[in-house]
């Protein structure tokens, strides 16, 4: 069953005469129980995308299906079964991350909320900081924390943009091997985007590789790397993007 569709998705900031093209007319889909990563450098248009299909942003042009619905007439509906987690999403800093996880779980409706997180909190290896506000934990903590909250709900399709920026490796590790564990016990559909080859390598089943808005090559991570790396006499420098992340640079 294909979980998200994206036709021919466009969106442009600024005037209609020059702006910045952030999505260039860009299409996917992703199968349940997929993890497709979207890999690209700052600006390529990955949180762009991220922001359509959760309708905070509405596209120039285009169409997005989630289960099959319309997301501009199905929004509320579809709303109650995703989620999202970003290392720029911060969780209200002055509750503790068992306060925190309550308030969404309310939110979202969550039945027998108290044993839901109890069980995510287990699994992210959170139990000890329960206690703890979000201003007292380490980076590595406040992702996990926050991957706690977007799975509360046990969404069919969960989107995590760039959830574990800015972090060592050994914590990046540690957090996708968690996820990993969570997404196969509950079959959940996941779009996860990246900067980081090795990242995207490490959890995704498929990869979109987007650059300045468009997508120019996709397949598994090794097929995505043997056809960029063809690019090198007819696109050398979008070669040498892929190289710099794949050597995990941030920008180029």
């Amino acid at each position: 069953m294909v979980i998200l569709e994206v036709k021919n998705l466009k969106k442009k900031f600024g005037p209609p005469a020059g702006g910045f093209q952030a999505i260039d007319d860009i299409s996917f889909s992703l199968e349940e129980g997929q993890i497709l990563g979207f890999l690209g450098p700052n600006g390529a248009g990955k949180s762009t995308t991220i922001y359509c299909i959760l309708g905070l942003i509405e596209p120039d042009e285009g169409e997005i299906k989630i289960f099959g619905k319309d997301l501009k007439k199905h929004r509320s509906g579809i709303l109650k079964e995703i989620n999202y987690a970003s290392a720029e999403f911060s969780l209200p800093w002055n509750l503790s991350i068992w306060e925190n996880l309550l308030v969404y779980a309310k939110l979202y409706e969550v039945p027998d909320a108290k044993k839901r997180i109890t069980e995510l909190m287990e699994v992210f290896e959170m139990s000890a900081f329960k206690n703890k506000s979000t201003r007292d934990l380490s980076t590595g903590q406040r992702a996990r924390a926050n991957l706690c909250k977007a799975l509360l709900n046990k969404p069919r399709l969960l989107l995590l943009d760039e959830p574990m920026a800015s972090m060592d490796p050994d914590v990046v590790d540690k957090g996708i091997s968690l996820l990993k564990k969570i997404q196969k016990e509950e079959g959940m559909t996941i779009l996860y985007t990246s900067h980081n080859m090795w990242e995207i390598e490490e959890i995704a089943d498929n990869v979109i590789f987007i650059n300045h808005g468009k997508i120019v090559a996709s397949g598994t991570p090794l097929e995505l790397t043997q056809e960029v790396l063809k690019l090198e006499g007819e696109e050398p420098n979008l070669r040498d993007v892929f190289i710099h992340l794949s050597r995990g640079g941030e920008q180029v």
